[in-house]
């Protein structure tokens, strides 16, 4: 069964107490075991927007749902479309301080694992190994008919023969690497099927809004939470369930739950500590203490 999309939440009561200070996130991190939770606020000092920050994509643009794209051939349309074209940003990002220090506090041997939100690999890209991308990735695409799998880059080239003539001009790119394009720009554009099976329809191997993230993916980020003796989330403002729920699992475990995000989120009532830095400062700083 889908769940039903939740875009947004609505905090109640005083907001709960938030710092400046690093210091029980270094005490913390120092002891080892400790299991990373990320969301989209880590990668917007690489230029991907975050959903619902200060200028969260969710304020001006509402993201694709499974419903919308497996329903119509215009729904799917519309997203390759604009996929099509936020790939090619997705796919130039660069890791930034905050993805490189992550890597570097696994490499040390401070984290036990690392689970993300994110989809657009740059936990990878900075060298992090054994990361489980919660939401998948945007650089696979997978047939919802045969299953088949396969990398993204060969869809971008097919869809650059299908559609020799479509030069649309991205004018914001969004967290799930969809853009703003205007209508007539969409209906031009030309679907491909799945080069395995020969007609299956071809679907990111992301999780949408409003689709479920496979069990054995979600059993396998509770084992890593059990594993580890502390869990540090960082920027996410736990608005969805598929992450909230390792927050809770964390906290009713009596483990350390400690949050780094700009602003509040829907896991600050299970928080050791909330601390309010910008990631990449944040992450840097920390290293440098634990060095």
């Amino acid at each position: 069964m889908r769940t039903r999309p939740t875009l947004s939440w609505t905090a109640t009561g005083a907001p709960l107490p938030r710092t400046t200070s690093l210091d029980e996130v270094v005490r913390v991190v120092a002891e080892g075991r400790v299991l990373v939770l990320s969301g989209a606020g880590l990668s917007t000092e690489s230029g991907i927007p975050d959903y619902r920050g200060e200028s969260g994509s969710l304020r001006k643009h509402t993201p694709m749902t499974y419903d919308e794209f497996v329903g119509s051939v215009e729904g799917r349309r519309r997203y390759w479309a604009r996929s099509h074209l936020g790939w090619r940003t997705i796919a130039r990002a660069a890791p930034n301080t905050g993805h490189h220090a992550v890597a570097e506090l696994h490499a040390r041997g401070y984290l036990s694992g690392v689970i993300t939100q994110n989809v657009d690999g740059l936990h990878q890209a900075a060298g992090t190994s054994d990361v489980v991308d919660l939401h998948g990735s945007l650089d696979r695409v997978i047939c919802l008919d045969c299953r088949a799998v396969s990398p993204r880059e060969d869809l971008d080239r097919r869809f650059r023969a299908a559609n020799p003539a479509f030069e649309a001009t991205a004018t914001r790119i969004n967290p799930d690497g969809d853009v703003d394009l205007p209508d007539h720009e969409v209906r031009s554009f030309q679907l491909v099927e799945c080069a395995d099976c020969g007609s299956g329809v071809l679907k990111p191997d992301v999780v949408f809004f409003g689709e479920n993230v496979p069990r054995p993916r979600v059993e396998q980020c509770y084992r890593l939470v059990d594993s580890a003796d502390a869990l540090l989330v960082l920027g996410s403002s736990l608005t969805v369930m598929s992450g909230l729920r390792f927050v809770r699992h964390a906290a009713t475990a009596g483990k350390p739950v400690l949050i780094v995000n700009k602003g509040q989120t829907r896991g600050d009532a299970h928080a050791t500590v909330r601390v309010d830095l910008p990631l990449g400062a944040a992450l840097t700083s920390l290293l440098s203490r634990l060095a």
